[in-house]
């Protein structure tokens, strides 16, 4: 199955082959067990500001940066786009009540993968739509040696947040790689989408309620459903 998902991709993309050589990672949903405490954190934020939001739509918008998801919000509601300020007081209050629910977890079997990624000479970069500085800050203390803080690519660093290739081709560009040399993993149908439209390989990781189909329809080239499986099966990846 793995072998012809590899196949139809290189060919799809008119590729010299598929080497990986550099692994990008978003992070919530896939180093982090962190959804759930976005989930609560958007709602209540989101209601505070009478805007109708709910875990769907968290997972729906997961990926983007907090301020895209914001105006959407806004404009959906309000048939109008959110001023800067009222962005940044959903998005402080938001982070508010994320850093409130608790520290998140490495996501189980998160440490296990990327250790042999270390060891097998792979470079691994984090992907993220994220901003939230207690999490950024907790990718160097959960696995430690493993990311190169200037590689990293973060709401900080792009104009266009996912379902925008732009975080993708970013840190393929900061990775020194070809794009048939790298594997991008995403939990997101955003962030599938990204990596996609980045003509990457895609594994969808699918660790929230959404089903497997969506992924696929996004883009990615292959979904799983946990870490734990992904790390089984990454010699098929691999070894090519």
């Amino acid at each position: 199955m793995y072998s012809s998902a590899i196949s139809s991709f290189i060919k799809k993309n008119d590729y010299p082959g598929f080497s990986p050589k550099a692994i990008l990672f978003d992070m919530d949903g896939v180093l982090f067990d962190s959804m759930e405490g976005h989930v609560v954190a958007w709602i209540k934020a989101m209601h505070e500001y009478g805007l109708p939001f709910t875990r769907e739509d968290v997972y729906m918008c997961e990926g983007q940066t907090g301020a895209t998801t914001i105006n959407k919000s806004f404009i959906e509601t309000h048939g109008r786009e959110a001023t800067e300020e009222e962005k940044q007081e959903i998005y402080k209050l938001k982070s508010h009540y994320f850093d409130e629910y608790g520290k998140p977890a490495p996501m189980p079997f998160a440490p296990d993968l990327l250790k042999e990624i270390k060891k097998q000479g792979l470079q691994a970069i984090v992907v993220t739509g994220s901003g939230q500085p207690s999490l950024l800050k907790s990718i160097e203390n959960s696995f430690p040696g493993i990311f190169e803080h200037d590689k990293m690519v973060t709401a900080f660093d792009v104009k266009y947040g996912k379902p925008h290739p732009e975080p993708y081709l970013m840190a393929v560009k900061k990775s020194g790689v070809k794009p048939w040399e790298v594997i991008a993993i995403d939990n997101a149908p955003l962030g599938v989408k990204s990596a996609s439209s980045a003509n990457l390989f895609t594994i969808g990781l699918n660790t929230g309620p959404l089903e497997p189909e969506v992924l696929l329809e996004y883009g990615a080239n292959v979904v799983l459903d946990s870490m734990e499986d992904l790390a089984k099966q990454w010699g098929h990846f691999t070894k090519t």
